[in-house]
């Protein structure tokens, strides 16, 4: 074998895991690089997001759960919004934990936030708990979206709202190359806007509402739990 050939080898196998190990950590940020990803992912995330929290407007009062949390600069933006509410956040990767609980020391300490392990699939709060409910860059890696999608019904107050904000959906400017990296590496759900409309319809939730950018792939999915 010729250094050339040896140094090709090399270069595709490192690539391979390089591919592996980020779709791993994307999925479940752990350990050291973890922490970094979701770092990372709070500064990252910061556009899409902003722009999805757009969709509500935050009362002083409300309490507010973060599901999927990672790095916890959501929580915050929303802690700092809800003044004299509380805000929790829950992720099922120790290491998202880790920053997350950092990035919102103040208000853990003040008891404004909370920060905690949990599955979406098993949310640990009462019923009618929250005023609104947020997913930013998660929902693909549900283990079973139409059910997850009633327990967060199950945990939001009668009137409150879901807000499921995304960079990337199918239909999105691009859609030819997102499609099989979301599905094939990521093993991702991948919904087009009448798929989230469809989904979070069957749900439960009412006035479903769905607003989309192509060129960035930005999409929000905005729904309320029936008041009765």
């Amino acid at each position: 074998m010729t250094f050339e050939v040896a140094r090709r080898i090399l270069t595709i196998g490192l690539g391979v895991w390089f591919m592996y190990t980020m779709t791993r950590q994307c999925r479940r940020p752990s350990g050291w690089f973890g922490r970094r990803v979701a770092r990372v992912m709070n500064i990252g995330h910061a556009g899409v997001a902003a722009w999805g929290l757009g969709h509500v407007t935050i009362e002083p009062h409300w309490r507010i759960l973060d599901i999927g949390c990672g790095g916890g600069q959501n929580v915050r933006t929303m802690a700092e919004a809800a003044n004299a509410g509380h805000v929790d956040g829950v992720d099922y990767a120790p290491a998202s934990l880790q920053i997350a609980r950092e990035t919102n020391a103040g208000f853990i300490a003040s008891g404004r936030v909370s920060v905690q392990e949990a599955s979406v699939s098993q949310l640990p709060f009462s019923d009618r708990s929250f005023d609104l409910v947020t997913a930013v860059e998660t929902h693909y890696y549900w283990p079973d979206l139409p059910k997850d999608l009633r327990e967060i019904l199950r945990v939001l107050k009668p009137g409150g709202h879901l807000l499921i904000i995304a960079e990337t959906y199918k239909g999105r400017r691009l859609d030819w190359l997102f499609r099989p990296v979301m599905r094939l590496l990521f093993r991702a759900t991948y919904l087009s806007p009448d798929e989230h409309r469809q989904a979070l319809t069957e749900a439960g939730f009412k006035e479903v509402a769905i607003d989309a950018i192509p060129q960035h792939g930005w999409i929000a999915a905005l729904g309320v739990r029936p008041s009765v």
